[in-house]
């Protein structure tokens, strides 16, 4: 049986009875909002990366005059080593908050052709460009087509099978 303290909770570990601590991996989801897939990978065992914790880090940083509309410099520094600097503002700026979650990444799953209600991206332009830089990193990740209805089980099925061989490569 696993006990989940807070503090552990925070470090991302997990620890056993008898003391044994199990890490869990980072999982990027993309859309980078989706509360359901964020949800499934906590079933699953691992830690969530979303916009929601990326946006509240923000919303309480002091630095930041109106939150969550103003990004600070730090933003657009981080965003520049991804696109060029006459990219549109707005890509620039959804970048440069989406680098950290990409960056923190062990992992992740990318859920296309979803409805807005599993998460929007905002922009296609950063929709498929930060799609292309989670494929870039090289690192485990699940590409699953959003089917509904009835076979909104299959997805949920192969994003659970997913996060399981994550935990057992993790082991090894």
């Amino acid at each position: 049986m696993d006990i989940l303290t807070n503090r552990n909770k925070r470090k991302g570990e997990r620890r056993r009875r008898g003391g044994k601590k199990e890490m869990k991996m980072k999982v990027l989801v993309y859309p980078p909002n989706s509360m359901i897939l964020s949800d499934l990978v906590e079933r699953g065992g691992h830690e969530s990366l979303v916009l929601m914790r990326e946006i509240g880090e923000h919303v309480r940083d002091a630095e930041i005059d109106a939150p969550p509309i103003n990004i600070t410099e730090e933003d657009l520094k981080r965003a520049l080593r991804y696109v060029s600097v006459e990219e549109p503002a707005g890509l620039k700026g959804r970048i440069g908050l989406l680098a950290p979650l990409l960056e923190k990444a062990e992992a992740s799953i990318i859920l296309s052709d979803a409805p807005p209600t599993y998460g929007c991206m905002g922009c296609a332009v950063a929709d498929e460009f930060f799609k292309f830089l989670i494929r870039k990193r090289e690192i485990p990740t699940l590409e699953v087509r959003y089917e509904g209805g009835e076979r909104i089980e299959e997805m949920v099925t192969e994003v659970m099978t997913f996060l399981e061989q994550l935990s057992k490569e993790e082991k090894k």
